[in-house]
């Protein structure tokens, strides 16, 4: 399936916008569901903005017991994109205004939908990935088979007071 919008299709459309239906797995993430979204391609002049929601349901490993989890994925994208090429000095990205990035597309006749997804979705997963507000993972951690050899040496570590 393609998954890029041509420059040239938004600016010859009668009211320069596209709507854009996604639903596919995206490749290196582990999706359970496909991702889906439903996106709005407008061209501002000299950029083009993509809006929408992305949904889907990503299997995630708990950093505390490293037992897989479904995570839900439901969030907004916003990005801008500039036609021609911006100011030479400020390589491929710069701030419009505070927290807005408008990505160069130097000169490319095509906006790559699946990339701009697989970004949105890597930037949305949670830093911290736990499986759930009862996630017992110290104990799973503190579970005798799962100790290190190396960290023998610490064991028998005596920290006195002043």
């Amino acid at each position: 399936m393609n998954h890029k919008i041509s420059i040239e299709d938004l600016e010859s459309s009668s009211s320069k916008e596209i709507d854009f239906h996604f639903e596919d797995k995206i490749e290196g993430i582990n999706c359970i569901t496909p991702i889906t979204s439903d996106l709005k391609i407008k061209s501002l002049g000299e950029f083009i903005e993509i809006t929408g929601n992305v949904k889907g349901i990503v299997k995630l490993e708990c950093d505390l017991c490293l037992k897989e989890y479904e995570y839900k994925l439901d969030f907004q994208i916003d990005e801008m994109f500039a036609k021609k090429r911006l100011l030479e000095d400020y390589g491929q990205e710069f701030e419009l205004k505070d927290g807005q990035f408008v990505t160069d597309l130097n000169g490319e006749d095509e906006i790559d939908i699946y990339d701009l997804l697989y970004q949105s979705v890597i930037l949305n997963l949670p830093n911290k990935k736990v499986c759930g507000i009862n996630c017992n993972g110290d104990k799973f951690l503190k579970e005798e088979n799962l100790s290190d050899p190396r960290l023998d040496v610490f064991k028998n570590i005596k920290i006195e007071d002043k």
